[in-house]
């Protein structure tokens, strides 16, 4: 007789979890003030086979974007010291190493209005915590193909 119970959206779910294919591990930058927040990112993210950095502050992520080339920025908007808006205005307007690199935002805020900021600024994902580990992947891994992987534009 037939499995029951396993329907088919479980089998994509599997699917997306572990379909990130990558010809060398991407750097991401993470970019939250929540320590419960970047634990988790960083234990998901580095499961999946990334190299992360973390940075617990805007000021922080925005130093270490202006300093280093990332393959790929994970950006909440809500930060005591500066806003993710201001730190990607920031990188771009001071031409830092990860001026090209893609953002993904990862936030608690779902106003159209920050979502078209976020857009206009450049973000290629915008993701409303709390987002599951298979959105976040995807996002991930449509913005690391958009990119070529490398943090440059295709």
């Amino acid at each position: 007789m037939a499995e029951r119970g396993r329907g088919f959206d479980e089998r994509s779910q599997d699917q997306v979890y572990n379909s990130l294919p990558m010809a060398e591990t991407a750097r991401i930058l993470v970019v939250d003030d929540e320590p419960d927040t970047v634990g988790l990112l960083e234990l998901t993210l580095r499961t999946a086979g990334f190299e992360i950095q973390t940075a617990m502050s805007g000021q922080e992520g925005l130093r270490l974007a202006l300093e280093k080339a990332y393959d790929l920025i994970l950006l909440d908007l809500m930060m005591p010291d500066i806003s993710g808006f201001d730190v990607m205005r920031s990188v771009q307007e001071l031409k830092g190493a990860s001026a090209a690199t893609p953002v993904v935002i990862l936030t608690a805020r779902d106003r159209p209005e920050d979502r078209e900021s976020g857009a206009r600024l450049g973000a290629v994902g915008y993701l409303i915590k709390p987002a599951t580990r298979g959105q976040l992947l995807d996002a991930i891994r449509k913005a690391l193909d958009r990119s070529g992987g490398d943090g440059n534009p295709a």
